[in-house]
């Protein structure tokens, strides 16, 4: 996996974890240790809700779920919601101020980093001319 993504991401997790010495700043495990036990004191003093999130595509699901997970919450759907649909009991503040901001942070980063990769095995694989379709002016006939 390429490193430069993963310390994004690990930057991302440590702003989350609120890290503000040098070294906690380079500690991953130290952020996440943080973050979880942020949420289990909330959770002590705020009820968890249910949460309704609908995901716009795989690579988004598949992130946010692995977060949960990250900070031991159960993700779970009912039988007839759609698979793009992840339900999570959590306290309102963690989603508000954890949870979601960091998800989109990360789900930017591993966008970008996606859309980096495709260019460039479409450039390499299959034309080096990977720009837009050009636009015809006049009027559309099928």
């Amino acid at each position: 996996m390429d490193q430069e993504l993963l310390e994004k991401l690990r930057k991302i997790e440590r702003l989350y974890a609120g890290a503000t010495s040098p070294g906690e700043k380079n500690a991953a495990a130290d952020a996440m240790a943080r973050i979880t036990r942020r949420l289990q004191e909330t959770v002590r003093t705020e009820p968890a809700i249910e949460y309704k999130f609908t995901l716009t595509d795989a690579w988004s699901k598949k992130l946010f779920i692995a977060l949960l997970r990250r900070y031991s919450l159960r993700p779970y759907r009912y039988s007839r919601q759609r698979r793009t649909t992840v339900m999570v009991r959590v306290p309102r503040s963690f989603v508000d101020q954890t949870l979601w901001p960091e998800f989109l942070e990360l789900s930017t980063v591993l966008k970008n980093y996606l859309d980096e990769m495709t260019d460039q095995v479409i450039r390499q694989g299959v034309h080096e001319n990977d720009a837009d379709e050009d636009v015809i002016l006049g009027e559309y006939l099928e």
